[in-house]
């Protein structure tokens, strides 16, 4: 019997039923990343900290102003997570409460009013179990979750907003990169940084996506899938790639990023942690400098590098490229810790092998 997380909700939100779903239309088959929605969505708003009554409508425009707060000083925070298709037809959604308490957090820094966990637990296991026909059956296929808060007040001047609303809306999506999970390019862009500490690079806020664009553009323009981003500071640590956490397989140990307030806390890194120290690995959290991996590289004990996310699971990396000097791996396929890691994860969101520590909320 797989151990899995009670799924009862407290909370039944009322539901206005889309009129026709759209569902038919869609090419599950040649499903892309982040473009198609499911039928319904969530709402709740918050007026001076209060939350009100919250409703799942259909999925469409949503009506503000244009002096909304979010719109002009960005206060607002989301999250990404994923429901897969499970066995005998049910569906799994994966570390829900990992994810409130990152997305709390988040809201914490952003001074944004904490949706409680129960309407944002609530919400979305609704949401899903309505909507259930949308999650795909497909392995290597999930549907995406995408839970966010915006500050709405109509007001032009520097300072918290006293009102807010949360939403969820859900979506079919493939793999994230368009090399699926082949090996991906990287490089570092010394002259851009992604985070200080003191700021937001902890948090899961839309600035942070938005300073990246430029330099990720650069690098797709250069041939690479993303930017491998180093500290701000003295511009030579590792710290994490846009859409994931990086680890590396250095000297037999796995070593990712500690983190330190400059790096997303990823719930897939924690999940790879929590894994590889259940098998024996021998685990470190800690600094680790581009050039320690260069050197690496050159003497061979630099054996694997993946990424880990919620949007990706897990993604080898088979090539960085550092300031003219180049880190080359297996640019064929996955690495053997790698491997392993994506089927144990992937087999435990669809229910092939069994949950080792209550993390599948299934309905």
């Amino acid at each position: 019997m797989l151990d899995t997380k009670e799924t009862s909700v407290s909370s039944v939100f009322p539901v206005e039923h889309i009129e026709e779903s759209k569902r038919p239309e869609i090419d599950f088959a040649n499903l892309r990343f982040g473009d198609v929605f499911a039928d319904h969505m969530f709402e709740i708003r918050c007026r001076n900290g209060e939350w009100s009554a919250g409703q799942i409508m259909p999925y469409g425009p949503i009506e503000m102003m244009p002096s909304a707060n979010i719109l002009h000083y960005g206060q607002g925070s989301f999250e990404g997570m994923k429901a897969f298709r499970y066995k005998d037809g049910e569906v799994n959604i994966f570390r829900i409460d990992d994810h409130y308490q990152r997305f709390a957090n988040s809201c914490k820094r952003m001074n944004i009013p904490v949706v409680p966990k129960e309407v944002f637990r609530d919400s979305i296991v609704q949401l899903v179990d309505l909507d259930r026909s949308w999650v795909p059956d497909d392995h290597y296929k999930a549907l995406y979750l995408r839970p966010f808060v915006i500050a709405t007040e109509e007001f032009l001047g520097v300072k918290p907003s006293r009102s807010y609303r949360f939403y969820v809306i859900t979506g079919p999506v493939g793999s994230y990169y368009s090399e699926g999970i082949k090996p991906i390019r990287l490089t570092t862009m010394p002259d851009y940084v992604r985070a200080v500490k003191g700021g937001v690079g902890d948090a899961k806020v839309p600035g942070n996506y938005a300073a990246s664009l430029k330099p990720t553009q650069i690098a797709i323009d250069e041939g690479y899938s993303q930017v491998l981003w180093l500290d701000a500071m003295e511009r030579k640590y590792v710290e994490e790639v846009g859409a994931m956490n990086m680890f590396f397989m250095l000297n037999g140990k796995l070593i990712t990023s500690a983190l330190t307030g400059t790096i997303l806390p990823g719930v897939t890194r924690k999940t790879v942690i929590e894994l590889a120290k259940k098998w024996g690995m021998d685990v470190e959290e800690r600094l680790i400098s581009i050039d320690e991996l260069i050197e690496g590289s050159k003497n061979g004990t630099l054996t694997e590098a993946f990424g880990s996310g919620t949007a990706a699971v897990i993604s080898p990396v088979g090539y960085i490229h550092h300031k003219g000097q180049a880190i080359e791996l297996n640019q064929e396929k996955m690495g053997p810790v790698a491997e392993k890691l994506y089927n144990t994860i992937t087999g435990i969101h669809h229910g092939n092998v069994e949950d080792p520590a209550g993390w599948c909320t299934v309905i």
